[in-house]
This record gives C-alpha cells, sequence and structure tokens, in this order.
C-alpha cells in the first residue's frame, strides 16, 4: 500500500484484502469489532499490519479508532483495554484493537506509529474506514 492514510469502504476492504480463508474469518471479528465501534459512535478507524499486505495468512490486524464522539460507557469493556496481552480481544474480535493515544514506546500517537515500517522506519500507508458504514 503506498505512503499514507487511504479511506476505503467495508466492500474495498473485503474485495482487496478477503483473499484467502484466514483472512475471511480476520474480517468477521473486524466487523463485529467495528460494529460495536460504530453502535458506541465511533467514526474513523484505522487498519494496520500484516493485514494491510499481501501475507496469505497474517496472525491478526490491527485497528486503532478516534474516540472523538464514543460513548465508551456504552462501548465493551474489551475494547477499551489496551495493556498487553489482549487475549480477550483476539478471542472476541480476532485482532488488536486500540483508541488512537500515545503509543509508549515511541511517544507518537497511534495513528502516526501505524504509518513507521516497525523494521527499516519507513512511512508506509494504512487503510481509513468509517464504521458507521458498514453493510
Amino acid at each position: 500500500m503506498p505512503k499514507g492514510i487511504h479511506q476505503a469502504s467495508w466492500k474495498e476492504i473485503v474485495d482487496v484484502l478477503g483473499f484467502s480463508t484466514r483472512r475471511a474469518w480476520l474480517l468477521e471479528g473486524l466487523q463485529d469489532a467495528l460494529a460495536e465501534l460504530a453502535r458506541s459512535g465511533c467514526r474513523l478507524a484505522y487498519l494496520d499490519g500484516s493485514f494491510v499486505t499481501e501475507k496469505r495468512d497474517p496472525g491478526d490486524y490491527d485497528l486503532c479508532w478516534e474516540m472523538d464522539g464514543v460513548d465508551i460507557a456504552g462501548l465493551d469493556p474489551i475494547l477499551t483495554r489496551v495493556t498487553p496481552p489482549r487475549a480477550e480481544q483476539h478471542a472476541k474480535y480476532r485482532g488488536d484493537i486500540l483508541p488512537n493515544l500515545v503509543e509508549e514506546s515511541s511517544g507518537v500517537p497511534l495513528v502516526d506509529y501505524f504509518q513507521l515500517d516497525k523494521e527499516t522506519g519507513e512511512s508506509k500507508g494504512i487503510a481509513a474506514l468509517d464504521p458507521r458504514c458498514l453493510p
């Protein structure tokens, strides 16, 4: 994916990234997480990790979400737990889901951290979508 934040629809995410059985399974969990975020008022989430690469069978996906307008009290508490390990998130939603807070080791907002290749330090692309626009 080219550098930057790339707005995508749910259909585009499924069509482009759902090309294996493992990915389809992860997408089911992602859809559930996005539906919960949408129900609580979230308007923007960012998708990252090996899931947005050509890797056939990624282990999971990484998602961060903007907190503006979100009813935190009404949100599934699993989605507010940011301390690893996040086994409950993986069990229920099949990925790592975090609010867009400052990433501890780098000191930058998570959305910016998502845009850095951890091995090379180079910029990379991520997908952005509006959870309220699920089918």
